[in-house]
């Protein structure tokens, strides 16, 4: 499913618009962005929750010529499944 089916699908299901599903999913998102930019937690019960975590920076490895590169310090979304959504798909 990708960004279009999943408005098309919200409009059908709450009987609404495409546009409208549009602008209420492009909301979410840019609420669910901004939050996390702030570091605070994103909790949907029954569904998931959104957390940033900081990765520290570490040294690796240039697959192809086996140099060592330095990978900077980044920070990181983790999605965890709420059980209701866990569930659901077992």
């Amino acid at each position: 499913m990708n960004k279009t089916n999943l408005i098309d699908g919200m409009a059908e299901d709450a009987g609404i618009s495409k546009a409208d599903a549009k602008k209420a999913l492009e909301s979410f998102l840019d609420n669910v962005g901004d939050t996390l930019k702030k570091g605070d937690r994103v909790s949907l019960v029954g569904f998931g929750s959104w957390s940033v975590s900081k990765r520290s920076a570490r040294e690796g490895r240039n697959p192809q010529t086996g140099k060592t590169i330095n990978i900077p310090a980044k920070n990181v979304v983790k999605f965890k499944p709420g059980t209701e959504l866990q569930k659901s798909v077992n």
